[in-house]
């Protein structure tokens, strides 16, 4: 296995050409994909022993042992397909994620302990399942400790409710996040270390966070509040009252206090922002400093992999620890295997631990917050998920990115990391365009091409600045699956086309601020030089071989007044059993055309008001 890595890397990134030791690299990876759960495992270790195997077959011997030419040639052949080239992007990401992140790792290390934290971790009622008692009890039991979660758990502790969470991963802290390997840090965060992906065409990538806060762990900080017209749509199409717009109004500046909103400092937008603004001024585009939960953020563009100053607000830093000191518990590393109900209403939930050990928690009632690829899973594994639109519904909110290269030095990766938005084509066709940069290696998988052109290019990374843009898209996916989800969505031909203009309109901001060259994402046209050849390149592109990625899976449980298109009722109920709610993405009927976390915290604290008000 670790040969047949070896070989790759050094196709990928010849040492010949300057690239790392890919012995040392290929010993890396080969720690990385161990960690990796299965399918996922399974099918990275297939992955490189195919390439391999194709090797021997085509150029006569393992990829290893064959000539720098050789091995280009090999590379070619294999991404002479756009379904080749996909299957080698995966790949390639890893090795750019392990490679890039170990290149990199004493800078971010180092900027990371410039300074101590902006604040110290919390404390938390957080027990490790272990030391979890087999049965217990509980007036209310939360499923999921992330946006959702926390807002409920925190409303009902303080309703004076016994009020126990439960959450798969693990907690985290701030030494962590300053002093670990980057690759490690994305492995432990994300759920299948980040492989997640949606089957369609094309492929997507979907990085879900897991951990005491969930997603708020990982993601960028971008904070909006759900634009008007589409909380009205909620209302008057769906039915769904607890989303009117002068109704929930209260409710966004709860969360908006929580987690501490408020527009990026210019002194640590960095320079990628800054060309953001102006090539947007020189076009006459509406932009601006975005809103983020980062009070004393410190520029260290590492929200992605956890913030190791403890500035960007998850939940784990303001609403767990709200609930933790009205009363309520954390339970760690536990997976619900099932909820359990008689007669029509829930009575307890049954639980695993890591080492297969099972506890119990009886309690009437229940608040599924697991996030939209999860809760459909467990309301099948407890005998609720009849309703033929669980698991239907689902939206991702597409997102592709595109690179400029600059005469000067930008170094995207010194200042926030998500920092300036562009909504010129927010409203007229759901385009959102955003700063958006990450440290190498995390984001060197967008550079094309293998061998001596990727490594001249990741050699220069520090003269590019990133945008990337996500659409409004139409639910189309599905999740299938009872105990592991299988997650299957095909890009709609009207949201690929929106997501090639969305490239169009971020190589013209790239251009109008200065840049020399675009890289387009593109397998047939990766890079365009003016705004003529990127026109080019956006006419013939196929969209079956666009490089998409997604953020923020909603809609798989949606609620609203309807009983056959709505399996949860306007109040956040599950149709067809008393005492469950649910207050995650999942109850969102279309995507929300911003960054949902505000959106899923405003939600779910007007749900978890409901069941506070039912208690009294």
């Amino acid at each position: 296995m670790i040969d047949a890595i070896r070989g790759f890397t050094a196709a990928l990134l010849p040492p010949d050409a300057g690239g790392p030791d890919p012995a040392a690299v290929a010993r890396l990876v080969d720690r990385f994909v161990a960690g990796v759960p299965e399918p996922s495992r399974s099918v990275l270790r297939l992955g490189f022993r195919g390439v391999d195997t194709f090797a021997r077959r085509t150029a006569g011997g393992p990829l290893s042992e064959l000539t720098p030419a050789a091995r280009e040639q090999v590379i070619r052949r294999l991404t002479a397909t756009t379904s080749g080239a996909l299957a080698m992007d995966g790949l390639k990401a890893v090795v750019c994620l392990v490679a890039g992140g170990e290149a990199i790792s004493a800078e971010l290390r180092e900027h990371s302990n410039r300074e101590p934290p902006a604040r110290t971790d919390p404390p938390l009622d957080c027990t490790p399942s272990a030391w979890w008692p087999s049965r217990s009890s509980a007036d209310v039991v939360v499923i999921g400790s992330g946006a959702g979660g926390a807002m409920v758990a925190r409303t009902l502790a303080r309703a004076g409710m016994d009020t126990v969470v439960v959450e798969e991963g693990r907690r985290f802290r701030v030494d962590e996040f300053r002093n670990g390997h980057p690759a490690q840090r994305f492995g432990d965060l994300y759920r299948g270390a980040g492989t997640t992906m949606l089957l369609g065409s094309p492929p997507v990538v979907m990085p879900i966070g897991r951990g005491v806060g969930g997603t708020t762990l990982v993601n960028s900080g971008t904070c909006f509040r759900t634009p008007r017209a589409v909380l009205e749509r909620w209302r008057d199409s769906h039915g769904l009252g607890v989303a009117d717009p002068d109704a929930i109004g209260r409710h966004f500046d709860d969360v908006e206090d929580t987690i501490g909103v408020a527009p990026v400092p210019a002194g640590v937008m960095g320079r990628n922002g800054e060309l953001a603004l102006a090539g947007a001024k020189a076009l006459g585009w509406a932009a601006g400093p975005l809103l983020r939960n980062a009070p004393g953020c410190g520029g260290c563009c590492q929200c992605s992999i956890g913030c190791p100053r403890n500035a960007k607000g998850g939940v784990h830093l303001n609403a767990l620890p709200q609930a933790c000191a009205a009363g309520a518990r954390i339970v760690e590393r536990a997976t619900v295997t099932k909820i359990l109900h008689d007669g029509g209403r829930v009575h307890a939930v049954a639980a695993r631990r890591p080492d297969g050990s099972r506890f119990t928690i009886e309690t009437p009632r229940v608040v599924v917050a697991c996030g939209a690829t999860e809760t459909p899973l467990l309301l099948r594994r407890s005998g609720l998920g009849r309703h033929p639109r669980i698991g239907r519904n689902l939206a991702v909110h597409p997102g592709i990115g595109v690179a400029g290269r600059f005469p000067e030095p930008v170094t995207a990766w010194h200042g926030v990391l998500q920092s300036v938005g562009i909504d010129e084509y927010h409203e007229s066709d759901g385009i959102l365009v955003e700063a958006t940069s990450t440290p190498p290696g995390l984001g060197s998988m967008m550079m094309p091409g293998y061998g001596r052109d990727l490594v001249a290019l990741l050699e220069s990374a520090d003269r590019y600045a990133t945008l990337g843009a996500m659409i409004a898209d139409r639910p189309r996916g599905r999740v299938l699956g009872r105990r592991r989800a299988y997650l299957t969505y095909n890009l709609a031909k009207d949201d690929a086309a929106r997501l090639v203009k969305a490239v169009s309109i971020m190589g013209r901001v790239m251009f109008a601020a200065g840049a020399e060259e675009v890289l387009t994402g593109f397998p047939r046209d990766p890079v365009a030089h003016d705004v003529d050849e990127l026109d080019a390149a956006c006419s013939r592109v196929d969209r079956h071989g666009l490089h998409v990625a997604a953020f923020h899976p909603t809609g798989t449980a949606a609620a609203g007044s309807d009983p056959e298109r709505h399996p949860v009722d306007r109040d956040g109920r599950l149709r067809g059993i008393d005492g469950l709610w649910v207050a995650d993405a999942s109850v969102l009927p279309t995507c929300p055309e911003v960054n949902p976390q505000v959106t899923i915290m405003a939600i779910a604290l007007a749900i978890a008001s409901g069941i506070a008000k039912d208690h009294t």
